[in-house]
């Protein structure tokens, strides 16, 4: 699908964004921060007041977060700092730091080192040794199918398997998000390896202030090179494409799902309804139903957008604002605040939103004010195949 997105830097910032994707052009990660505060570590926390619905019941996750992509409140959130195994949704760690490093059309000749330690029962696209794959397709098989081969070949493209765990490792850190440890770059089990959904939800939001990635994980299906040619490679996040018994969810942009033995179903979700922008993320539901994960993330949508942005918020994302200038991830500091945010300051972000495949969006934001704070959380930890 063709998407494109122009930003208008005028006083008043207009947004075009065509069909297939979501972009946020520049994100302040917090609205107004005088009484901001961050989710504690243990039990649900949500406002109960007149006129705000009750959360849905029979949500088993482990740990799950509601938050607004355009303001950073968080809404409602189970234990968000809960340290656990990510399985693929650390791919999103994974693609803010290196989607940026490479033009979509450069081409990578795969050798046998490209696809050395893509672990036992990974989930693969079928990238091939000797083979020649544009960058674009091996983003492709990153968020449509979690190809691990894939992500191996990009890590190698990048420095290295290590040099890329600790890059990302700098990224979360430098993007406020401190839970996350990165042992494996593809979201496949590793001793030590974790984050958290308040993690998981900071690395969605960052990644959607770039096109591409708003793009690709927007993107229900698309061709890939296989073996016998050309093949067709289906997005494996039910809840967007809508399949395995479930309905396409009402304004789905993406993000990313994942799985592994140790955590179980892990998923990040972006809708957009009626003006709004949330991500929920869920990390290792127990009830074993069938599609529990997905079912879990649509009725903490459905209760997010039932809001109706009436609910007082229960804490904030970190306030780090991320653009991708010069082709490099750049985290920066809030410096307007108070008066000055609505004083033509350069914190009057422009704001792209698009449903993949639903149209076309025009949307034109007034200031947004951040102030720049930073939180901490500790927590716990949980127990493949990325």
């Amino acid at each position: 699908m063709a998407f494109d997105a122009r930003v208008s830097k005028k006083a008043t910032a207009m947004v075009l964004i065509a069909v297939a994707g979501m972009s946020l052009t520049s994100i302040p990660a917090a609205a107004d921060g005088a009484t901001a505060r961050q989710p504690t570590e243990a039990g649900v926390q949500a406002v109960t007041a007149p006129g705000i619905p009750r959360l849905p019941s029979g949500l088993s996750a482990l740990s799950w977060m509601v938050a607004d992509a355009e303001t950073g409140s968080v809404l409602a959130a189970k234990s968000p700092h809960r340290q656990l195994a990510p399985a693929s949704t650390l791919k999103t760690l994974f693609a803010v730091t290196v989607l940026p490093k490479f033009s979509a059309g450069t081409v990578r000749r795969v050798s046998s080192a490209d696809l050395a330690g893509v672990g036992s029962g990974s989930s693969v696209v079928g990238v091939q040794q000797g083979r020649r794959y544009t960058v674009a397709d091996l983003w492709r098989g990153v968020f449509l199918r979690s190809g691990n081969d894939a992500v191996h070949v990009l890590a190698a493209m990048n420095g290295g398997w290590q040099a890329t765990a600790r890059e990302m490792q700098q990224t979360a850190r430098k993007l406020g998000a401190r839970d996350t440890m990165v042992k494996s770059p593809d979201g496949y089990d590793a001793p030590g390896q974790v984050s958290s959904a308040y993690d998981l939800t900071v690395f969605a939001r960052a990644g959607l202030a770039n096109a591409e990635f708003a793009r690709y994980c927007a993107t229900p299906s698309a061709s890939f090179p296989g073996a016998g040619g050309i093949t067709r490679i289906e997005n494996t996040n039910r809840m967007l494409v809508g399949s395995h018994g479930l309905s396409r969810y009402p304004g789905i942009i993406g993000v990313k799902n994942g799985y592994t033995s140790k955590a179980g179903n892990t998923l990040i979700a972006a809708a957009r309804r009626n003006g709004r922008t949330l991500l929920v993320t869920v990390l290792n539901p127990q009830s074993q139903e069938a599609n529990g994960v997905y079912k879990e993330a649509g009725s903490l949508l459905d209760w997010g957008f039932g809001t109706s942005g009436d609910a007082e918020p229960v804490g904030t994302l970190h306030t780090v604002r991320t653009t991708y200038d010069g082709g490099a991830l750049r985290p920066v500091a809030a410096q307007a605040t108070g008066a000055e945010a609505h004083d033509g300051s350069p914190w009057r972000p422009a704001l792209v939103l698009g449903a993949a495949g639903a149209g076309v969006v025009v949307l034109g934001l007034g200031a947004l004010l951040a102030r720049w704070r930073q939180g901490r959380g500790r927590g716990g930890q949980s127990g493949g195949a990325g």
